[in-house]
């Protein structure tokens, strides 16, 4: 079976699994009354929005995973782990923002596991994955206790000392989930938004060959599993990923770009993310600077637009996952050319 085949395949395989585990899991869902709590301090609007459904992450997670396991099999044989590594790292995660989820849903608001907790969990987690590539190969070094940086569009490597690498590297790992995590703010905007990013993945699978096949078949099964979670999550949203989806995601966007070996490209690939992260950072810093003065309607950058920020123009929640997820594909390709001359 060919690589187009085989990303074809896992594409459709992880389209129908996510659709069709969302025509059970929602009226599931439903059933146990495992409805988002709304904070009250967001837009008056998504008052609206009480009692949907959460944990819906669990469609494009149980899908990505059943595709990868079945078609990447023969590679794990082989000993060619990485799909593996970021698998098993994304499921951590979205286990983490599962126990938040439930610990939501058991006291019926929206707080979960303190930010203590979320912190030390994914920054062991971001470690011990460093170490895992590390330990397999998966990271270039040119001299012991270095570690290579690949640098895109200068396609430039540099060295850098290894605990110096693995401590930055780390903080990345987490601040990128938690990007992602603060992008789902309105129906379908982070799943939009993490479309083009798998999309990216997969082509750098095609473009670069079989020996990232089971990095480009995770990439593919996931993209074609947001299709069919989109179902679900477009607006009006049946469902919401919850913190178990978006920290799953998170660890997934993260994690590829270190196992492609090019973790600098998350600057413009993951520009939405970046730009909702720092509107939020800016907008509590200029908050304490100017004593209750703000620079945002409201943060992150999404509800800002959507409450009518600089222009006066409110933008519907259509019309926010046209724009982000346009942007983000237009930077995806950006960041393809940017790597293109990597291998």
């Amino acid at each position: 079976m060919n690589l187009s085949i085989r990303l074809i395949l896992s594409f459709v395989l992880g389209f129908g699994l996510a659709a069709g585990v969302g025509a059970w899991l929602v009226p599931y869902l439903r059933r146990i009354k495992a409805g988002q709590s709304i904070k009250e301090i967001g837009p008056t609007w998504h008052r609206s929005k009480e009692g949907t459904p959460t944990m819906g992450g669990l469609m494009f997670i149980a899908a990505t995973t059943v595709a990868v396991l079945a078609l990447c099999w023969s590679e794990f044989q082989k000993g060619e782990w990485a799909a593996a590594f970021v698998l098993i790292f994304a499921l951590i995660y979205g286990a983490i923002g599962f126990l938040d989820d439930f610990e939501k849903l058991r006291h019926k608001e929206n707080l979960g596991l303190t930010a203590r907790q979320k912190f030390l969990l994914q920054l062991a987690v971001a470690v011990a994955f460093l170490y895992l590539l590390r330990f397999f190969g998966l990271q270039r070094s040119s001299a012991p206790g270095t570690v290579d940086v690949y640098l895109p569009f200068w396609n430039q490597t540099f060295a850098v000392n290894e605990i110096l690498y693995v401590v930055c590297a780390a903080f990345v790992i987490v601040g990128t989930v938690n990007a992602v995590n603060i992008t789902d703010g309105v129906d379908g905007l982070c799943t939009g938004t993490s479309l083009p990013v798998f999309l990216f993945y997969t082509a750098l699978c095609y473009r670069f060959g079989e020996r990232f096949l089971g990095l480009g078949v995770f990439a593919s099964a996931l993209t074609g599993a947001l299709l069919g979670f989109l179902i679900w999550n477009f607006n009006p949203a049946k469902v919401f990923m919850g913190d178990t989806g978006s920290l799953f995601l998170g660890g997934a966007v993260v994690a590829m770009a270190f196992a492609y070996d090019m973790p600098l490209i998350l600057v413009t690939l993951g520009i939405v993310f970046l730009w909702e992260t720092l509107s939020d950072i800016i907008q509590v810093i200029y908050f304490k600077l100017t004593h209750g003065k703000r620079i945002f309607r409201m943060a992150p950058f999404h509800h800002h637009l959507e409450m009518g920020g600089w222009t006066g123009k409110k933008w519907t929640e259509k019309q926010l996952f046209v724009l982000f997820t346009c942007v983000s594909a237009l930077f995806a390709l950006l960041s393809f050319f940017g790597v293109d001359a990597r291998y």
